[in-house]
This record gives C-alpha cells, structure tokens and sequence, in this order.
C-alpha cells in the first residue's frame, strides 16, 4: 500500500478501506509514514471525515499497533476520560474514590492539548512524581493503590502517540474520528471491564456546540462497544472552568481541597456523576445514582484520598503528600489580581481564551517539546452569574515573570463579558448517552 494514494483518496472525499486504515496505523507505529504524511492524513481526516465504518477501522488499527494488556485482579478494572477542558482535574479525584469503591482503574492519561490542560501534567506538578513506567511498575501501582494515572508506554498504542503529537500542532485536534481514534486505541489497549466518557461541550472545550459534542458522545459509544467494551458518555457543560484554577499545580490543589472535603462545588458533582454510570456499567453499583452515592461517601470517608496518596508514593512522590500537600506544590512567584472594570454580572467566558492564556504563561506547550511550568496559572475565577462591582478581583493570575502577568492579565479581561442582567448559566450535566 501507499500513504500517498490513502492521504489522496481522503484529500477527495472518499473512505480508505478498513486494511488501508489499518496498515496506515501500522505505519504510524513504524514510522514508514512520515510526519508530513501524518500530517497531511490528520488535515484530510478533519476536513472530510472517516464515516464510521473507517473510524471503527482507524481506531482498531491504532489499538493493535501495540501491546494489549489483560488484567487478573479482585475486581473489575474501569476507566473514565474527558475530551478535554478548562479546570478540568476530575481524573485525579475520580480515579482513587473509583478504586475506593472496589475497582481497578489503570489510566492512561495524555498531556496538554491545545488550550486543555493535560492529567498527566497535572500529576508531573506533583514533586518526583513520574508519570512514565514499564508495565510491571503500572501493574504493581494499579494492584497496590487501586489506581495509577500513566503516560501510554512506547508499547501502547504507539500509532496514537505519534499522531496525537502530530495533531497538537498542526491545527487538527478538533476532528471528530481522530478524538474518537486517539481517546478509544489506548483505553481499549489497556484492557477495560467498563468506561465512561465525560464528553464536553461550550467555549471552554474542543466541542463548541451540543450538537458537535453529542455527535462526539454517539461515536465514542458506538465505537467502544462495537469493540466490545461497555461504554457510556456523559455530556458535561464547559462554558467556564469546572474548577476555579487553570494550571497544572493550581488544579492538583483544588483536586486535593475536594479529595480532604475543604471544598466540593461542580468539580465534586461532576466526579460523582461519572463515577456512578462506570460502577453500574461494571457492575459495582445498583444503578447510576447508588453508584454516585458510592463515590461521595468514599471522599467524605478520606478513602479516596487514602488512596491518592498512596498512588502518589508508588509513583515517586512525597510519602505524606496528602497530609501537606500545600506545602509540596510549586508557586509562581508574581500573582495578579484581574479587577472588573465596572459593575455588572458575569455572563460568558471565552473559555478557550482563557486556556490559551495559561498556554501563554507557560502552563502549556506552544509546539511539541516545550517544557511547561507547573506553577503558571489562573486561581479564584469566579462563576458564571456573579454579580460584580468595578474594582472587584474576578480571577488571579499566578506568573514567574511580570511582563508574562500582565499580558495574562489583559487576555482574562478579554475573555470576560460583563452584563447588567442576571444571565442563564448552562447545567452542568445535559445528557447521559448509553
């Protein structure tokens, strides 16, 4: 076969064949497919799309690049993954109070993608921590903890790794069957008893429209039990940050307020509701509102951070991380406050604009190989709704230098839109697709 007559037949509007998508996957893992081909099949893939029957096949192809894993352990091994967001860190609460509830849950997690924060460099934020191990050391943390958020060894689903570095920079993140093909190849790769998708949709995430994101939900079902993994989404509001800080070591903090019950908000509602459709789906829970109720008592208990911190540990971090948590996290070293302008209500985010800044401060990757700084980020964004007088603050920047705080500054402003009415603020849950 030939990459260039798959990338033209897809530049034409038609469908590759199932073995031509396939050994294009192949090819990726290999590398007899160059970057510029890869390239180009992303542009094509979004531009025209893959028809379900070529996502099915992409995404197949890109599991069996690599190795596939098959788990032996007490209980079910379960999964969740979002699409992707603004103050998105429900993986690093959602994973322990799962494993708390009986479960196994082996994730394997990505790194930033466009204006989205990434978990695992989120857990990175985390001093020693590593998020990268062979698969004995996964094993070990997975049975021990009942948890471990990992990067996708150079065994798993290497096809995707690749394009999925390839896609951050060449303005293709947002293709439907390449999300579909990216998220599904490692989680079908790592051997998963049940999965849920926090699918999301608004400014804040890659998904704008509730059509486009439901559209998103239907194919990453469809797809996933097609390959015989039970599988349901969940669409989840992104109009603003699910938690009130963008950045790496900012999110760790929030995740560890909810996981110690210092705080709950959308960020504890969201984990509860995604954690109880993965119990039922695996069988753990009753149905989808005992599961729920399973995941709260499990934080408020302190199981779930119980099991945080000893994942953390297994990982390379503090032993105590949980206990003094704040005193581990980096800080940045110029803090801003981002004042409103003149009185009035909160009433939209330009929630990409807002990641892209965090981007801007060093939070994220500007092209592949940027190294991020764990500390940059925004804290105290306030809801949506809020009514605000001139001179307020309605977020706080933290930078390491004062030039790259006032350009942080000036961009939050802009992505602020303040009314004089009370505005409707969207629900946090819209819909449960099984």
């Amino acid at each position: 076969m030939d990459a260039r007559r798959i990338i033209a037949r897809l530049r034409d509007g038609e469908t590759p064949t199932r073995d031509e998508l396939r050994w294009f996957a192949a090819g990726l893992a290999d590398r007899s497919v160059s970057d510029a081909q890869a390239g180009a099949f992303a542009m094509a893939a979004l531009l025209n799309g893959l028809g379900e029957e070529g996502r099915v096949a992409l995404t197949l192809g890109m599991r069996d690049s690599g190795k596939t894993l098959a788990w032996d352990l007490p209980g079910p091994a379960i999964d969740k993954h979002s699409t992707g967001g603004i103050g998105d860190c429900v993986s690093l609460v959602l994973a322990p109070a799962l494993a708390a509830c009986g479960a196994y849950v082996p994730m394997i997690s990505g790194r930033g993608l466009g204006h989205t924060g990434g978990t695992l460099d989120k857990m990175e934020a985390i001093p020693g921590l590593t998020t990268q191990m062979d698969e004995a050391q996964f094993r070990q943390v997975v049975a021990k903890a009942g948890c471990a958020i990992v990067a996708a060894s150079a065994e798993i689903a290497p096809a995707d790794k690749r394009l999925y570095a390839i896609r951050d920079v060449t303005a293709t993140v947002e293709s439907l069957d390449l999300i579909t093909a990216s998220i599904l190849s490692k989680k079908l790769a790592a051997g998963l008893d049940a999965l849920v998708l926090d699918v999301k949709l608004g400014s804040g995430a890659f998904m704008k429209s509730e059509a486009d994101a439901r559209a998103l939900a239907k194919a990453l079902v469809s797809t996933a039990n097609a390959a015989g993994c039970p599988t349901s989404a969940v669409l989840t509001d992104m109009n603003q940050p699910l938690a009130p800080t963008l950045g790496n070591a900012l999110e760790v903090a929030d995740s560890m307020r909810v996981l110690t019950g210092a705080a709950s908000g959308p960020l504890a509602e969201i984990t509860a509701a995604l954690g109880g459709v993965v119990l039922a789906s695996a069988g753990l829970a009753h149905d989808v509102t005992a599961g729920a109720e399973a995941i709260a008592t499990a934080i408020a208990s302190g199981q779930a951070a119980e099991r945080f911190g000893q994942m953390v540990a297994l990982m390379g971090g503090p032993v105590a991380f949980v206990d003094n948590w704040a005193r581990f996290l980096p800080e940045a070293t110029v803090i801003r406050e981002v004042v409103a302008p003149r009185d009035g209500y909160i009433s939209a985010y330009d929630g990409e604009a807002l990641g892209l800044a965090v981007v801007d401060l060093g939070g994220g990757r500007q092209v592949e190989g940027d190294v991020i700084d764990p500390s940059v980020g925004l804290s105290d964004v306030l809801p949506l709704g809020t009514l605000v007088a001139r001179g307020q603050p309605l977020a706080r920047v933290h930078a390491a230098r004062t030039e790259a705080a006032d350009q942080a500054v000036a961009a939050v402003l802009a992505a602020v839109t303040l009314g004089e009415v009370v505005p409707v603020v969207p629900p946090l849950i819209h819909e449960r697709i099984s």
